[in-house]
């Protein structure tokens, strides 16, 4: 491309060059002609009028008198009736400019001058036309070179930053190069690597979340498979298929949910739901987990309640929280579930150490984990939370209060305090 853009400059220059520059040679060797003409002329005549008033006033015409009117370069001839020719000069070879004047005595004169005078000026002429086309020839090469680096550089960067694009380097430039067009390419080059960022990245958050949410489901359907392959018993095993497939419906659940966040975290499927039967499955889910840990999981407060969210959703954060509490806590955890204005909360705290000093809220932030954990979970169930209209926030660190504030509708006559169990 570089070749091309000095080669298409070059070769308008010299087109303008030989279309303005004929023309100027010509019409500067015809005013180089015609001037010397003119000036041949113009000596004649003189010369003329001196000889007529010489004669008028009967004086002397002689070859010294008159070389004092003739340019020393010319060679003069005058002609007088019944007198001999009188030169003046010496008559130059070659081609000549000459003028002839008749007086009215019938005098007659005749000046030359060599044609090679006027070949100099226009060699002089011809050679400074010469000399400013090499300058114009010799500008625009450099100009042309100058814009072909402006004009392929930036194409060269574009095209490694769509090779990087491509490579899977999705980091936008934000480089421009002050031609319109090309900033435009740039433009959309760093739109679409940033789209391509975007993707990477909840697709890496996808995948995280999944491992991480699905860890739970799956150990417990797996804990649940091996109770049905130790036992005999037909009611044992009808009970454990039942548990399983409750856990099976939640694996499904929790799969949609992800993709749904995936695709756009704003998107919920909120309803209205029991919100005893979300917190007794999850009691019945961890206890046994518990109890293999020698801790124990129980639950107080209003029962009967109603709120608006997910099911499947709740589920969740409440899974998150409570094995946050098995990992990280200490002694029994307790759920309460209470009533404030028009919002159910549900808390959960242990009997832990609880969250350090310097984490405080940054607790919910994906990788911030106060031990050894991947920092996703919380994380997760906040953004569960938000899904569906409620939070999920920290109200104490020590010892460790979560809450989580849920929508709810008008209160019934079932709602009662909920005795601890």
């Amino acid at each position: 491309m570089r070749r091309r853009l000095i080669n298409s400059t070059l070769a308008v220059v010299l087109v303008v060059i030989a279309v303005f520059g004929v023309s100027l040679v010509i019409v500067e060797t015809r005013t180089i002609s015609n001037s010397a003409q003119e000036s041949v002329d113009s000596e004649a005549l003189r010369l003329i009028s001196v000889v007529e008033s010489r004669l008028l006033g009967e004086e002397r015409i002689t070859s010294p008198v008159l070389s004092e009117q003739v340019d020393p370069s010319r060679y003069a001839r005058v002609e007088i009736p019944g007198r001999p020719p009188i030169e003046v000069g010496e008559r130059p070879d070659g081609s000549v400019i000459r003028s002839t004047e008749t007086g009215e005595q019938g005098e007659k004169v005749t000046v030359e001058e060599s044609r090679s005078a006027v070949t100099r000026e226009v060699g002089r002429t011809l050679l400074i036309i010469g000399a400013v086309a090499l300058l114009a020839i010799i500008s625009a090469v450099l100009l042309a070179v100058r814009q072909a680096n402006r004009l392929t550089s930036p194409l060269t960067d574009l095209a490694e930053t769509a090779e990087r694009l491509g490579s899977g380097d999705p980091r936008p430039r934000h480089k421009r190069y002050g031609v319109t067009e090309l900033d435009r390419v740039a433009d959309v080059l760093d739109a679409s690597a940033e789209r391509i960022a975007r993707m990477l990245t909840a697709e890496r958050r996808l995948a995280a979340d999944a491992s991480h949410q699905l860890r739970t489901p799956l150990t417990a359907l797996s804990m649940r498979i091996e109770e049905i392959s130790v036992t005999d018993d037909p009611d044992t095993v009808k009970e454990e298929a039942s548990i399983a497939l409750t856990q099976v419906e939640r694996l499904t659940d929790v799969v949609e949910r992800l993709l749904t966040n995936a695709r756009d975290a704003r998107t919920g499927s909120a309803v209205f739901f029991d919100l005893d039967e979300v917190v007794k499955q999850q009691l019945e889910e961890w206890r046994p987990a518990y109890r293999s840990a020698g801790r124990a999981v129980v639950c107080s407060g209003k029962h009967g309640l109603k709120a608006v969210g997910t099911p499947g959703a709740v589920a969740q954060v409440l899974a998150a929280l409570i094995e946050n509490s098995l990992m990280h806590g200490g002694g029994t955890v307790a759920l309460r579930t209470r009533v404030t204005g028009n919002q159910v909360v549900i808390e959960v705290t242990d009997e832990g150490p609880g969250v350090p000093a310097d984490l405080g809220a940054r607790i919910f932030e994906r990788t911030i984990s106060g031990r050894n954990s991947t920092g996703i979970g919380l994380a997760v169930a906040r953004d569960l939370a938000e899904a569906d209209g409620g939070r999920l926030e920290l109200l104490q660190q020590q010892p460790p209060v979560f809450a989580l504030f849920l929508s709810r509708i008008a209160p019934t006559r079932k709602e009662q305090e909920r005795p601890v169990r």
